[in-house]
């Protein structure tokens, strides 16, 4: 994945919800042209980190052996907008999950007041055509590691 905008998981609980956070910085590359001298982070973005807290969550509830790809965009409504200096708390809960794939509502909060709610459909790629041996190019051993999905996870048990 080039593009990740998850900074972190704070929280992750299989098949059923994780947190994150994304911090907004005026060293990202989209606000120096959205828009020149008011940058704002695209809405679009704000569903990919949605979608990339959720894909997480949706590979964890099948031990990340499913390659888990983003089906559609259900729904998204936005309340504001965001700028550099803000942080943005990503929630995710799942309400389905099935074998071919799961929904996920999301929401993001930006320094405690809601900027967005979305509803996702994501897909469980079909592997049986592939080769036994070939990589989960989603999930990555380097892209968990990255985000802190083992700390979250570690952090999740040692609270139960």
């Amino acid at each position: 994945m080039r593009w990740i905008f998850v900074d972190r998981f704070l929280e992750l609980k299989k098949g059923r919800y994780a947190k994150a956070i994304k911090n907004i910085s005026m060293g990202e590359d989209h606000l120096h042209d959205h828009f020149p001298l008011f940058p704002v982070m695209p809405n679009s973005l704000i569903i990919e980190a949605l979608a990339q807290t959720g894909g997480v969550l949706a590979g964890l509830s099948h031990d990340f052996k499913n390659m888990v790809i983003l089906a559609k965009i259900e729904k998204a409504t936005f309340y504001d907008m965001t700028t550099p200096g803000d942080q943005l708390i990503l929630e995710v809960e799942i309400v389905e999950d099935r074998e071919e794939g799961c929904r996920v509502t999301g929401r993001a909060n930006r320094n405690g007041k809601r900027l967005a709610d979305v509803s996702i459909l994501f897909a469980n790629l079909d592997t049986s055509e592939m080769d036994a041996g070939a990589d989960n190019f989603v999930f990555t051993k380097q892209f968990l590691a990255l985000l802190g999905v083992d700390k979250a996870l570690a952090g999740t048990a040692e609270s139960k």
